[in-house]
């Protein structure tokens, strides 16, 4: 049985009605972060769907065989517990929710809904990476700046940037495959709310930060969020090839499974070479950090190494740079499995 904290509950829905009052919807989150209310049919796997999860819509459940039974209800049959489903700006609405947990402690926002079509930037701490810097990384290579716009600080450190999108581009959510530690909230997904306590703390709004809007999403990092088409080959992993897009989930490709990519992976060192030593003045620290990401991404790190950084040096950064910037790409990049 669910501990009941009353107080919790009680600042929670305040939080949730004054969330909703500026056009956001909001569903009952427990101490876990997930959805408080468990589905009404989960007797019926060809009802039922996965709890809700902040970084993904719902799925459907498996049948025992292992293949899926049919559509999942999203709140058709009129009960409570279809997670973010349930997401509501009416405040009668949203205190029947929180009267049919007792026990919620927070209050998850619905991403992807008008009027605000809601992404969501979560900047993670808790692997280690330096999401941060990934993140300004990313703004430097391709041409944008965050605006000014609400961040939300999580308990372990994280950040929450809020940001709007338009009402005709649907944005997927993801899991670090922007950059390392980068999340995305997207249609399906939701963000914890400031004000909600979990297990490991509260989130809070951070500070210089209450009195802004959600900003509209910059273009160029918009497009980056948007998976690539279908028909898009993948190449060198981390980008579509001939786009030089970073691929969503779901392109219908796979790395290694077109028969052009064993004569891709041949070329791809000296590619990223070439790139690096095509850098000019203020591009340097960022080509090569761009380079050794996708070196070691696609296990040829400690092949590429010393030749991008010498690369590098032979563009005018200096050497203790380069190395040091290498080694921020080492530690920052998942390695492809061998």
């Amino acid at each position: 049985m669910a501990t009941i904290d009353r107080q919790a509950t009680t600042l929670a829905l305040a939080h949730a009605l004054s969330a909703a009052e500026r056009g956001l919807a909001v569903i009952p989150l427990s101490r876990t972060k997930l959805p408080a209310l468990r589905s009404p049919h989960r007797d019926r796997p060809d009802l039922a769907t996965h709890r809700d999860r902040p970084d993904r819509a719902d799925r459907p459940d498996r049948a025992a065989s292992g293949g899926p039974v049919g559509p999942p209800c999203h709140g058709e049959c009129g009960r409570f517990g279809h997670g973010v489903h349930d997401a509501s700006t009416d405040p009668r609405r949203i205190r029947e929710l929180f009267a049919a947990a007792p026990w919620a402690t927070g209050y998850g926002i619905a991403c992807g809904l008008p009027p605000h079509h809601l992404i969501g930037v979560d900047l993670d701490t808790k692997s280690g990476t330096d999401s941060t810097t990934a993140l300004r990384e990313l703004a430097l290579r391709h041409l944008f700046t965050i605006p000014p716009t609400v961040v939300v600080v999580t308990p372990s450190g994280g950040r929450h940037l809020w940001l709007t999108g338009p009402p005709d581009v649907v944005v997927p959510n993801s899991a670090s495959r922007l950059a390392p530690g980068i999340d995305i909230r997207g249609a399906g997904g939701y963000l914890v709310g400031p004000g909600s306590r979990t297990d490991h703390g509260v989130y809070q709004t951070a500070p210089g930060a209450a009195h802004l809007s959600p900003a509209p999403c910059p273009t160029p990092l918009l497009r980056l969020l948007l998976p690539p088409p279908r028909h898009a080959r993948v190449g060198l992993r981390g980008t579509a090839a001939g786009t030089g897009r970073e691929p969503g989930h779901g392109t219908g490709s796979r790395t290694g499974s077109h028969p052009d990519d064993a004569l891709a992976r041949a070329h791809q060192g000296d590619g990223l070479i070439q790139f690096v030593l095509s850098a000019h003045t203020g591009q340097r620290n960022t080509r090569l950090f761009w380079a050794a990401c996708r070196a070691y991404e696609n296990g040829l790190g400690p092949t590429l190494t010393a030749a991008l950084i010498d690369a590098a040096v032979h563009t005018g950064l200096p050497l203790r740079e380069a190395r040091s910037t290498v080694a921020s790409a080492a530690r920052m990049t998942p390695r492809r499995p061998t």
